[in-house]
């Protein structure tokens, strides 16, 4: 009888990684799946890093319009536009403008055409604590990057269980620093301009522009 009870113990050990996988794998097709029913989407947001080593600590908004594969992201005085084909970053202070052509990222690069997607490949994931944010169910779900050679050492992504939206992302790297991003404001199917997502040379006449394609 020790004997069966020990197996059994054995046994629901060695199952309940992979159900625990299993659940979050299944919360985060549900946040991928529901995003892609939306044309497009504005969200507003609040960005901080922190390494307490090296005492930094930086705390700044931002915003990104995201339509399938093609983004504009506001952040830190500077904007990037990717239209499909190419990235076009944008610094105003240096009146500055580069150009350059896009290269799929590694396995473990988050963009904003990527922020829904990302974990798809190049991650192991699991069910980590869940949190009441004013009200809000906050399941968080942890990815670490199966190379172990990555600079990202994990990630926590936060999903509001009812909406199936993302509250926020927490980046920890190997070097100590961390990254969080949240979520302030999230509209879908926004009227957007024609040429949202189109780069116009005319307007940055005097600005030095770097082609790097």
């Amino acid at each position: 009888m020790k004997k069966l009870v020990l197996i059994f113990l054995a046994t629901f050990s060695l199952n309940m990684p992979a159900q625990n996988s299993q659940k979050a794998k299944q919360l985060l097709n549900e946040v991928s799946s529901k995003v892609k029913t939306y044309d497009n989407m504005m969200i507003e947001f609040k960005y901080s890093l922190e390494n307490v080593a090296e005492a930094v600590s930086q705390e700044t908004r931002g915003d990104v319009t995201i339509q399938g594969n093609k983004y504009v992201l506001n952040l830190m005085g500077t904007t990037q536009m990717f239209d499909g084909k190419k990235i076009y970053t944008i610094i105003p202070e240096d009146e500055e403008i580069n150009i350059s052509n896009y290269v799929e990222e590694d396995a473990n690069s988050i963009t904003p055409s990527k922020m829904f997607s990302f974990y798809e490949e190049g991650y192991n994931y699991v069910m980590d604590i869940t949190q009441n944010v004013k009200g809000r169910e906050i399941q968080y779900v942890k990815l670490t990057p199966i190379d172990s050679n990555a600079e990202i050492k994990n990630i926590l992504l936060g999903i509001d269980k009812q909406t199936k939206h993302i509250y926020n992302l927490i980046q920890t790297q190997d070097n100590g620093t961390k990254i969080t991003i949240t979520v302030k404001s999230f509209k879908t199917d926004q009227p957007l301009a024609k040429n949202m997502f189109t780069f116009n040379e005319d307007r940055y006449s005097d600005y030095y522009i770097n082609r790097l394609d």
